[in-house]
């Protein structure tokens, strides 16, 4: 792998992850599907590319996972595009992003990790960022869209924790994706008639499992490997840039005073927390 190969590699992730907000909610707001549906059509198609790319890599590899980690992917994934009915996609980048990292933080914390006293302040800082985003007022974000998408944040960290030395992570993460899949088709089940869908929301859908979720996560995962602890750690705090540059120019969304401000305090708190940890290994 070549200098200019990790860099490239992880644009593409970071493009990817990004793109997963804006497809969601293009398709959600725009189009005739439901969440549940999109649900299911993301994992399945995820799952399916994830699958062929486990293959393509060696025919004697199989997906790996397992249903605990499955089922906090489902959760993940239903939590997010029931979210996008009413987020913007800056807004839930932002709370899905702030809530993985502090999820993982806490469980370190709870697990006996200790923090410097920077790590503190990037901490307070970006819970404070968060509280101030959530605020009653006429710019803050619909409260049932945040909470959903606070839980889908916690679902993925948890996700992730799992994850850890789980062995090959793009086959773990196939495995858990066809795993996933039955329990979202559970869900649309339980809407009792009222899922309904276009072909513009099935494409949206097809494109967020198969492309910015399956490819996106194996090109991440290839990325890691060329990067750095600290790379690796402060170049996610791009996604919710890049959804919320993407919901200027693609969907026309405002970039409130208090996105912005909430948005640095959450981001450079998590830069701090991150950095310094990763730093100090």
């Amino acid at each position: 792998m070549s200098r200019r190969t990790p860099f490239l590699l992880t644009f593409l992730a970071m493009l990817a992850f990004a793109g997963n907000s804006l497809l969601c909610r293009i398709a959600l707001q725009h189009t005739g599907i439901d969440p549940a549906s999109f649900t299911s059509l993301r994992l399945l198609s995820g799952a399916l590319m994830l699958g062929l790319i486990v293959r393509l890599r060696s025919a004697s590899h199989t997906p790996g996972g397992n249903w605990l980690s499955a089922l906090a992917l489902f959760a993940y994934a239903a939590g997010f595009s029931y979210a996008y009915v009413s987020l913007p996609a800056a807004t839930g980048a932002l709370l899905l992003f702030g809530a993985v990292q502090a999820t993982m933080i806490g469980v370190g914390l709870w697990s006996g990790e200790r923090l410097s006293a920077s790590q503190w302040t990037g901490l307070i800082c970006a819970l404070a960022g968060l509280a101030w985003l959530l605020l009653p007022g006429l710019a803050a974000p619909p409260l049932t869209g945040s909470i959903l998408m606070l839980g889908a944040g916690i679902a993925w960290g948890i996700y992730s924790l799992r994850g850890r030395g789980a062995g090959d992570p793009i086959a773990v993460t196939a495995g858990n994706f066809m795993r996933a899949v039955p329990m979202a088709i559970v869900l649309s089940l339980a809407l009792r008639g009222g899922a309904t869908w276009d072909r513009a929301g099935v494409i949206y859908a097809l494109c967020s499992g198969a492309l910015a979720s399956g490819l996106g996560y194996a090109i991440w995962y290839t990325a890691l490997r060329g990067l750095k602890a600290t790379s690796a750690a402060s170049v996610q705090l791009s996604v919710p840039v890049l959804a919320a540059l993407g919901g200027y120019v693609f969907l026309g969304e405002a970039l409130s005073l208090r996105l912005l401000i909430a948005g640095s305090a959450i981001l450079g708190g998590i830069t701090l927390v991150l950095i310094d940890k990763t730093l100090t290994k």
